[in-house]
């Protein structure tokens, strides 16, 4: 059996990875040809290209990398119509992968699977039918997406959360982290200003008046900021007029103190994102605060389909994580939602609960999840 698979970013790699370690599980001989980073490297890929180069892909970094952006697709799509592979899957970074699949359908009846299905439950519904004209499968990463993807006409298996199977901190590395970093701490404040540029530079200067209140009735608050390894330099200028030094832990260390820390916070105030999870993960009570620029907001907020935007009460069918986005992302309402949080931490704990067991918490790996789904398709289609 061949597999060709495509990954651009390094979350994409991830599943890639996972995704191959499945397939080796059940089909001990298959093969894998592709484009992907590390840890597909790791699982025996020998990939055409250094995927960094698809890590570009988005509205500023992609008008200078055009052509040759333009040129990789056409390559790989050629590299697949070469190779002839039993199945193409391709993982998440859809501006490129649905460009490759579009001209690999154009010219042959290819199998084509996308793992990582679109957020069309939250806004832009139209974009599953354009993928359904050139994926016949999606491996979905939340348990309501299928629906969604079959009505556009493409066969949709959920196959778990990562973030559901993922080693966590135990009690004692937690308490040996507070006894480290910050052993007055009253309370503990995990603070997530997000991973991009933009977004930190966006919502820092917000998070730095919000702790101002909310330093003011609790003092001994001490701030826990794990900054992505990109933006860490950012985020140490950005936060040296916040009323509380911030300890800030550099992504490029590792996780050992960021697990540490997450399970060690009495609350978080977090962007945005799949990082609600992870504080699900680590049981932490948190606060959600997200912005964007003006036109953005505008735009969005009139395509969007649902009334939260937070993954934790998407997935739990609940919406006890309070969130401040938009216009609401001022630091009075925000203040006020982290002394609610930390006056009655224990109301988001069922939902966070519910949330990992549904995403696949205590099953079988979404890995193998995922190679067996790419199996029953491929055997079934």
């Amino acid at each position: 059996m061949k597999v060709f698979l495509i990954a651009g970013e390094p979350s994409g790699d991830a599943l890639g990875g996972a995704l191959m370690q499945g397939l080796k599980t059940l089909v001990p001989d298959v093969v894998f040809d592709g484009v992907g980073g590390t840890q597909m490297k790791s699982a025996g890929l020998d990939s055409r290209f250094d995927m960094s180069e698809l890590s570009l892909m988005g509205i500023v970094e992609i008008l200078p990398k055009y052509t040759h952006l333009k040129r990789r697709i056409r390559e790989t799509a050629d590299a697949i119509a070469a190779s002839k592979p039993d199945v193409v899957v391709t993982i998440d970074s859809p501006d490129f992968c649905l460009r490759v699949a579009k001209l690999v359908k154009a010219s042959s009846d290819q199998r084509c699977v996308h793992y990582v299905a679109p957020t069309v439950w939250a806004w832009r519904a139209g974009r599953a039918e354009k993928m359904a004209r050139v994926i016949d499968q999606v491996l979905a990463l939340f348990p309501f997406e299928p629906p969604f993807m079959e009505a556009a006409g493409m066969r949709c298996d959920f196959v778990g959360h990562p973030i559901a199977m993922a080693p966590q901190a135990d009690a004692e590395q937690a308490a040996a982290f507070r006894a480290r970093v910050a052993p007055t701490a009253d309370p503990l404040l995990l603070v997530l200003p997000g991973s991009r540029r933009g977004e930190v530079t966006r919502l820092c200067p917000v998070f730095g008046e919000t702790l101002k209140l909310f330093c003011a009735k609790h003092p001994k608050t001490q701030v826990v900021l794990p900054a992505a390894g990109p933006v860490v330099g950012l985020v140490q200028d950005l936060t040296l007029d916040w009323p509380v030094t911030p300890i800030i832990l550099d992504g490029r260390d590792g996780d050992t103190d960021k697990l540490a820390a997450f399970k060690a916070a009495d609350l978080a105030l977090a962007a945005s994102g799949t990082v609600s999870l992870e504080l699900a993960a680590a049981a932490t009570p948190m606060v959600i605060a997200y912005d964007m620029n003006w036109l953005s907001r505008k735009i969005i907020s009139r395509m969007l389909k649902i009334d939260t935007v937070t993954l934790v009460n998407l997935v739990s069918d609940t919406r006890v994580v309070p969130e401040f986005i938009g216009a609401n992302c001022v630091p009075d309402q925000i203040a006020q939602g982290l002394q609610d949080v930390l006056r009655t931490p224990n109301t988001q704990l069922d939902a966070m609960t519910t949330t990992m067991s549904r995403l696949g918490a205590g099953g079988e790996e979404p890995g193998l999840r995922a190679a067996r789904a790419v199996l029953d398709g491929l055997n079934n289609s």
